[in-house]
């Protein structure tokens, strides 16, 4: 961990929290801690005891996200059914109720210097609430969500910022002869590059074991213009570090069986989804309807620095 992996709270009492990465991120941990010994029917659990644990859950986790964007039901529940050791399968009613009515009290009170740094990445509430509902997201989300998708490969992955490719088009290959600089990108595995398009984004990878140039797109576009452009740029690059296996060669393809969007927002999310599971070697086994649960672990990620198991 990198001295500047830290996530940052400042609350209305002037009181200031420091979070790294690698701490337990876990709304409550006293509270799972206190109970796990003892096993509790659903009838044991006084309303009064389990409405002061719902309000901890919900404080830590307003303390530790910024928002209840990310919250799903299924924390809440998860969260009970660990620290009382029941299901409360008869009480989910009196539970959200319960949570519904905290939590428009809670975000009365707003986090006011809400912030996640990362490395060189510094995430603003603002910037975090892109991923609610059907917003788009922004490049400051893309990138920091691309830094973690190369940790998690190891390393064996790169992704590319992604106004390289707005630079590269304007500039040409000179204007984005540095950005590679500290890196061998034909010493990589996969290459991953985020492709804005005014409304839209698309993905191009680059496979170097395969030496395939690969356009994913959740609209169907055939864009081949856009693949054969970083096609164009790493033959460029591998003549220019003298990477001579890599200077032809390549096949181009648009891979047409990929999970697709149905309405006209969630393009940014399908792209980092992409890049996820081809960077990690997990099949493209998602759909619109898995969204907004999407949404949610890649805005809890973000704030815990690293990538979640699960998903």
């Amino acid at each position: 961990m990198t001295p500047t992996q830290r996530l940052e709270v400042d609350w209305p009492s002037g009181q200031h929290t420091t979070i790294t990465p690698d701490q337990d991120q876990a709304p409550n941990r006293d509270a799972d801690e206190r109970f796990t010994s003892k096993r509790f029917s659903q009838t044991d659990v006084s309303l009064k005891a389990l409405t002061k644990d719902i309000h901890e859950f919900l404080n830590d986790f307003y303390r530790t996200y910024g928002s209840f964007i990310p919250l799903q039901k299924s924390d809440v529940l998860k969260h009970l059914r660990k620290t009382f050791n029941t299901d409360f399968s008869d009480r989910k009613n009196v539970i959200f109720s319960e949570v519904t009515k905290y939590r428009t009290a809670i975000v009365q009170k707003s986090v006011p210097s809400f912030q996640v740094v990362y490395k060189k990445h510094a995430l603003t509430l603002d910037d975090l609430s892109t991923l609610a509902d059907q917003n788009w997201l922004n490049d400051q989300v893309m990138n920091m969500y691309g830094e973690l998708i190369v940790e998690s490969a190891h390393h064996k992955v790169h992704f590319l910022n992604s106004f390289f490719h707005r630079q590269l088009m304007t500039k040409g290959y000179e204007g984005v002869k540095r950005w590679t600089k500290q890196v061998d990108l034909f010493s990589k595995s996969l290459l991953l590059v985020p492709i804005h398009l005014e409304v839209h984004w698309c993905l191009v990878t680059a496979d170097f074991v395969k030496k395939k140039i690969c356009l994913y797109d959740s609209q169907g576009n055939a864009l081949q213009k856009v693949a054969r452009n970083i096609l164009k740029y790493l033959m460029t690059e591998a003549k220019e570090k003298q990477q001579t296996a890599f200077e032809n060669g390549w096949a181009v393809s648009f891979d047409e069986k990929i999970p697709q969007q149905t309405n006209e927002n969630d393009c940014g999310v399908f792209v980092l989804e992409y890049s996820r599971c081809l960077a990690l070697a997990k099949p493209l086994q998602f759909s619109q309807e898995d969204i907004p649960k999407i949404r949610k672990r890649i805005y809890k990620e973000l704030c815990d620095c690293k990538l979640h198991e699960e998903g």
